[in-house]
């Protein structure tokens, strides 16, 4: 019951303290997953976010949903995916009654747009962490260009570029053994 309470709090820090969606939680998930719990590898958090972007639902509670699931089984994923969603159920409600009586005051107009400023810069520094740690080859270099040239100029839901990239490191990587003597 402990180890419960443990992944519930930790979930629920994480998502009561970090604004802006899931990549914006990527430094406070690794910092308390990988350093702090220990419960995966940098690699294994890079991973569940993957997976956790290619599946319905919301990225964080995806990913604290798996990694819940790796500690303790169906209870640790529910104690995860309960803590992950916890914090922003009271603030949105909390936010939801006042922001209605107030939503129209010039000031809580400049103080989106100032939120929305350092929410890009959290998403832009997850993603340096994450392209410094994933992009480590030049077929890495070449499939990351595809799939954000592809984002760009084609009409391509993000799930197909995905599945794309993950079938051409597959067939990469099983050439490459091919090749080994």
């Amino acid at each position: 019951m402990k180890e419960l309470w443990i992944l519930f709090s930790t979930f629920c820090k994480i998502g009561g303290f970090t604004f802006g969606g899931g990549y914006a939680m990527l430094p406070m998930l690794q910092k308390e997953v990988v350093e702090k719990q220990k419960w995966a590898t940098e690699d294994e958090v890079l991973d569940y976010f993957a997976i956790g972007q290619c599946t319905p639902g919301i990225i964080f509670v995806n990913t604290a949903t798996f990694i819940g699931y790796k500690q303790k089984g169906i209870a640790g994923a529910v104690a995860a995916t309960l803590g992950s969603i916890f914090p922003s159920l009271i603030i949105v409600m909390v936010i939801a009654a006042a922001l209605q009586n107030f939503a129209e005051l010039a000031v809580v107009q400049h103080a989106f747009g100032g939120i929305r400023v350092a929410v890009s810069v959290l998403i832009f520094h997850a993603v340096i962490g994450m392209w410094k740690k994933s992009v480590v080859d030049t077929v890495c270099i070449l499939i990351a260009a595809a799939a954000f040239l592809l984002s760009l100029w084609v009409r391509l839901s993000p799930i197909w570029i995905v599945l794309a990239a993950g079938i051409l490191g597959i067939a990469v990587s099983v050439g490459r053994e091919g090749k080994k003597p």
